[in-house]
């Protein structure tokens, strides 16, 4: 897999560059701004891309960085890197597609058993976003009323995990369900969050994430 690296921070750039290639990818430029970023994938097709969150230009560059990278290159693989887990982050993040992309820690991307793992996933037209910000969007009150109060506990475990881009094998495993029993919650799930028929499955996947981080956005 052929990646490129956009961090200003020196000493984690250099670190991540040592990670990636000592698993075994192929790193074709580490840069230090979005600007930069994007004149290297003008030349050296990649992947996936790398991207600090809060990089220059400006001070959330990174997102600006990978919207521009998006609309270049469609089909690159998008990997956001942030040391915080922000809901505002998120929302951004999926403004900017829900395909090939991610949004994880710093601090959990230390180990090459995640990277690889959020590397492959993404290479695969998956979106993966940190389990620790689903957990503390599922954790806030979504009310008495409305959709999602509807559903069930296993219910709510399942969207959970939509959430932060699992796969049905992938909830299964986690829930330890059958696969049958995850199809069959997720289906429930579509019903009860009255989610068009005609949608394609992923999807409705996506816009049932999506209710589901509107309802836990902060100020609800």
């Amino acid at each position: 897999m052929r990646v490129a690296l956009a961090d200003d921070a020196a000493l984690f750039r250099e670190g991540l560059l040592l990670l990636l290639t000592t698993a075994g990818y192929e790193v074709v430029g580490c840069v230090a701004d979005g600007d930069a970023l994007l004149e290297l994938l003008a030349v050296e097709p990649v992947d996936v891309a790398i991207v600090d969150i809060r990089m220059p230009p400006g001070a959330e560059g990174g997102l600006t960085t990978a919207a521009r990278v998006r609309a270049r290159h469609p089909h690159t693989g998008l990997l956001l890197l942030s040391h915080y887990a922000e809901t505002l982050y998120l929302m951004r993040f999926l403004e900017i597609g829900t395909e090939r992309i991610g949004y994880r820690l710093k601090e959990r991307i230390a180990g090459v058993q995640v990277l690889t793992d959020t590397l492959a996933r993404i290479d695969a037209g998956e979106i993966v976003i940190e389990p620790v910000l689903a957990r503390r969007l599922v954790d806030r009150p979504a009310g008495p009323s409305g959709p999602l109060a509807t559903l069930s506990p296993r219910e709510s475990d399942v969207l959970r995990l939509m959430a932060e881009g699992r796969s049905n094998n992938g909830i299964a495993a986690a829930l330890y369900l059958s696969a049958k029993s995850v199809e069959k919650n997720i289906a429930s799930i579509f019903t009860k969050l009255d989610l068009p028929a005609d949608s394609a499955a992923h999807h409705r996947r996506v816009l049932a994430v999506l209710r589901y981080l509107d309802a836990r956005a902060p100020g609800d």
